[in-house]
């Protein structure tokens, strides 16, 4: 039987409940109580909610039944409370995590993804001029140096140098400076950030359902309190957002009045804040499929030890 995933939006409060075998989703009013949907629960592998939800006990024993995956993410797509016995239980997994050795060539792999998305978006866009030119030669140049053997640092010097020119030619319309992650220099770093913050969320929410230990990466290194497989596995997806911001700012969805400066770093305004997150989330969710799918031939590709050139690839 076909599985899927199913995302609820429950930004205003509602409750999931159990009833003949199915799972309910309810609206509560003063007025009264109305069913929004009903999902057998043999056709769910995974249930993502974002906002506020009741769960209850007949769910979760429901959900473990038929090994269906709960998450349950803040408005900005964070997981705060996941639940999934069988992904705790795959030992296997995280004992290849902690023996594998040869991680430059899978990481070169992810690199090389993330840089021909790079190349497409700027294919894709309007401007035809020398700077978009040079940055399409970057990625060109760069793609040609990782067809052969190189070691972790020449790798990270690739992928630095063609985000330099990636950026720059990409938002060259909106005073594009240097690429600051966290400093809130500028008002596109602050949405880049937020952006990026969002994709980080999303991707760990699919990470989560194979049982990686998110905190030993390929590409990014051990270091205290950060999930490097989840940075690891987000850099092909870095593109969505990319894009997102460029067509928002075109579209004059996102506006330069929508943040404030103080203390000469730039903040989003509270009351924008919805409107933002929720441009990233349809983004996002579009995606869906193609999130899960990359993770699970990822997992597949990493137990069986497959060649490099099996591991997935996603496609802008």
């Amino acid at each position: 039987m076909f599985r899927t995933i199913f995302i609820i939006n429950c930004i205003v409060e509602r409750n999931l409940k159990v009833q003949n075998g199915e799972l309910l989703l309810e609206e509560e009013s003063k007025e009264r109580k109305r069913t929004l949907t009903k999902i057998p629960f043999q056709k769910v592998l995974a249930l993502f909610v974002v906002g506020n939800i009741t769960i209850t006990t007949p769910l979760i024993e429901k959900c473990q039944k038929y090994g269906v995956a709960l998450i349950v993410m803040k408005t900005n797509l964070r997981p705060v409370f996941y639940w999934s016995n069988f992904a705790e239980a795959n030992y296997l997994l995280r004992q290849k995590q902690y023996r594998q050795k040869d991680n430059v060539s899978i990481a070169k792999m992810i690199v090389i993804n993330k840089i021909k998305n790079q190349r497409k978006l700027l294919e894709k866009t309007r401007k035809k001029d020398n700077v978009v030119t040079f940055a399409k030669t970057q990625c060109n140049m760069a793609l040609d140096k990782l067809i052969t053997d190189v070691d972790y640092d020449k790798l990270l010097g690739i992928e630095n140098n063609v985000a330099k020119y990636f950026f720059e030619a990409y938002y060259q319309d909106y005073q594009w400076n240097t690429r600051r992650p966290r400093t809130k220099c500028d008002i596109l770093n602050t949405t880049l950030d937020l952006g990026y913050t969002i994709l980080f969320n999303f991707t760990e929410c699919f990470v989560r359902m194979f049982g990686f230990d998110l905190y030993v990466g390929v590409y990014h290194r051990l270091w205290f309190k950060r999930k490097s497989l989840i940075c690891d596995l987000m850099e092909p997806f870095r593109c969505i957002v990319d894009h997102t911001i460029l067509l928002a700012f075109n579209k004059k969805q996102f506006s330069a009045n929508d943040f404030e400066c103080i203390n000469g770093m730039y903040y989003l305004k509270f009351e924008k804040k919805k409107d933002y997150y929720h441009i990233f989330y349809d983004a996002m969710i579009e995606k869906k499929s193609d999130f899960f799918k990359y993770v699970q031939s990822y997992y597949r590709c990493f137990m069986k030890g497959s060649p490099i050139t099996s591991y997935p690839e996603f496609t802008i």
